[in-house]
C-alpha cells in the first residue's frame, strides 16, 4: 500500500525506541539519536502516561525535520490518537488487520509485528511490505536468513533484545533495520552504533 513504511526505513539501518521515559529524558535521548545519525525514533504508548513523552518528542522532531513514530499501537483508538498527534508512522508488536486497515484509511504508515511465516504471509496480503520481526533476540539472525527466501519482497525491522553487540549479526542475517533502546544510554555502545550507521546507511 502507498502508506507502507518501506520508504521510511530504506537506508536507515538503525531505529531508536524510547520506552518508559519521562518527556525530558525522551527528548534528550531522541536528540542523541538524531545527533548520531539515527533519523527514525519511536516512542511506545503502551499506557496513557507515555503519551506526553511522545508529544514532546514529536515537537522536538518537528524542529529538526525528523520523523517520529508511536509504538505498541494495538487498538484503533491508539491509531486515531497517534494520527491526531501528528506521528509519521505507527508500530505494533503484532498483526491486527483492523489496525492495518485503519492506518491505510488515515494514510498513516504502519509497521506491524510478525514472528512466523503465516503472519508474514498475512501481512503481505494486507499490503504490508515492511514488517517488525519481534522478538528478534528469540528469533535469532538465522530466522531472517530463512525468511528472505520465501519472502524476497519483504523487509524486516529487527526489534527486541538488540544492542550494538549483536546488531551486525542481524543486519548480516537479512534485517534491513535494527531497533535499539538501551544502547543509547550506554556510552560504550555509541561508537559501535555510529559505525553501523556510517557503514550501513545510505541517507
Amino acid at each position: 500500500m502507498s502508506t507502507d513504511v518501506t520508504n521510511l526505513f530504506r537506508g536507515q539501518p538503525v531505529m531508536a525506541i524510547l520506552r518508559n521515559m519521562d518527556p525530558r529524558r525522551s527528548v534528550e535521548l531522541a536528540s542523541k539519536a538524531w545527533d548520531l545519525g539515527i533519523d527514525l525514533v519511536e516512542v511506545p504508548i503502551q499506557s496513557p502516561d507515555a503519551v506526553p513523552s511522545l508529544a514532546a518528542v514529536i515537537q522536538a522532531g518537528a524542529e529538526r525535520g525528523k520523523p517520529v513514530g508511536s509504538g505498541t499501537v494495538v487498538t484503533e483508538e491508539q491509531v486515531r490518537q497517534s494520527a491526531k498527534m501528528g506521528v509519521a508512522f505507527t508500530v505494533a508488536p503484532g498483526l491486527d488487520p483492523n489496525v492495518v486497515n485503519l492506518c491505510r484509511d488515515l494514510r498513516l504508515p504502519h509497521l506491524p509485528g510478525v514472528a512466523t511465516p503465516s503472519e508474514i504471509q498475512s501481512a503481505a496480503r494486507l499490503g504490508c511490505t515492511a514488517l517488525k520481526a519481534f522478538p528478534a533476540s528469540v528469533l535469532g539472525p538465522e530466522w531472517f536468513k530463512a525468511m528472505r527466501g520465501p519472502f524476497p519482497g519483504v523487509s524486516f525491522v529487527a526489534t527486541g533484545g538488540i544492542d550494538a553487540s549483536n546488531a551486525v549479526a542481524f543486519l548480516d542475517g537479512g534485517a534491513t533495520t535494527i531497533a535499539i533502546g538501551s544502547a543509547l544510554e550506554d556510552s560504550g555502545q555509541l561508537d559501535l552504533v555510529a559505525e553501523i550507521i556510517a557503514t550501513r546507511g545510505t541517507s
